[in-house]
């Protein structure tokens, strides 16, 4: 008998998901090109390792036995990644990062193109994610890092499998149709009586600025909901209302609109999350280094918004 890893890591996914559909959407591949997959690995073992009962599936004994020997089985690939890496007199690894649009375009091309010059062996591909997304993506196996966002206003979940390099603090502006607020500073309370563009509160961006705006007294009127922020400038440009961006957020601003500090400041940490057993990995703290290096560059610190987050 041959296992295939790849095989393995969906049957791990459909273990974790429930259903064909959801572990083939964590996996980034077609319901049906999981389902073929999965069938050929219970033809490899020669026996039924799952049943559905409509739209969700169960696993059998063995379908079960199987799921925990490939998470140790995937574990030890890791584990033997990890030992290769470190005793190789030269970094040469590939390496998955989950991103979102201000950090590819704000922090990514000055420090990929540092590190190739001074690590060339070290490829970093990309995968845009939802900020919300990312981090299991990284629990999954699916990405090897990924940038993460932490706000006061809203916490993110943490996995305890999981550990995070604090890479910059932003701060949140205001950016408003040119001249609607002719003050350079304006509080939260001062932008009530305009309509909002903002991102869903399932976001944590979204729920964020609206915790924000309930604690400083209004319940925003949002007249669009957008989840970019440079969709969200182009609209307030065009004088469709006002809306928070982020330092880095601030690249993707078009001319024509106005950015308003707030007069009480709103930050949010952005992190590198790994998975704890990658920590000593050497490819990963290079590509932190080359990030934090990036975010200096554009006098960005690195002091943790949100207590109980560690600079590692």
């Amino acid at each position: 008998m041959e296992l295939s890893l790849h095989r393995l890591r969906m049957l791990r996914e459909l273990s974790r998901r429930g259903t064909v559909t959801a572990a083939a959407a964590s996996l980034h591949y077609t319901a049906s090109a999981v389902s073929q997959q999965l069938a050929q690995l219970e033809r490899d073992v020669g026996a039924k390792l799952f049943e559905r009962f409509g739209r969700r599936v169960q696993l059998t004994e063995l379908g079960l036995l199987l799921t925990e020997h490939a998470e140790e089985i995937l574990g030890s690939v890791e584990r033997a990644t990890l030992a290769l890496e470190e005793a190789q007199d030269t970094v040469s690894v590939r390496l998955m990062a989950g991103v979102w649009a201000s950090v590819a375009s704000g922090l990514l091309p000055h420090a990929l193109t540092a590190l190739a010059g001074e690590h060339p062996g070290i490829q970093v591909r990309t995968r845009e994610l939802a900020p919300e997304d990312t981090a299991d993506a990284v629990r999954d196996g699916e990405l090897d890092l990924s940038f993460v966002i932490d706000y006061s206003d809203a916490p993110m979940p943490w996995d305890a499998g999981l550990e995070r390099a604090v890479i910059a603090v932003e701060r949140l502006h205001a950016a408003v149709p040119a001249g609607a607020v002719p003050a350079g500073s304006a509080s939260l309370l001062e932008l009530a009586e305009h309509p909002w563009i903002l991102a869903s509160p399932k976001s944590h961006f979204g729920r964020a600025v609206r915790t924000a705006c309930h604690r400083h007294g209004f319940e925003p009127k949002i007249n669009h909901e957008v989840e970019e922020q440079s969709t969200a400038m182009a609209m307030v440009r065009a004088g469709l209302g006002v809306t928070l961006v982020s330092d880095l957020g601030l690249g993707l601003r078009p001319p024509g609109i106005d950015v308003v500090a707030l007069t009480t400041p709103l930050l949010r940490t952005v992190s590198i999350a790994y998975r704890t057993t990658s920590s000593r990995r050497p490819a990963l703290q290079l590509v932190i280094e080359a990030v934090r290096d990036a975010a200096a560059a554009l006098g960005l610190g690195t002091e943790p918004a949100l207590p109980g987050i560690a600079r590692s």
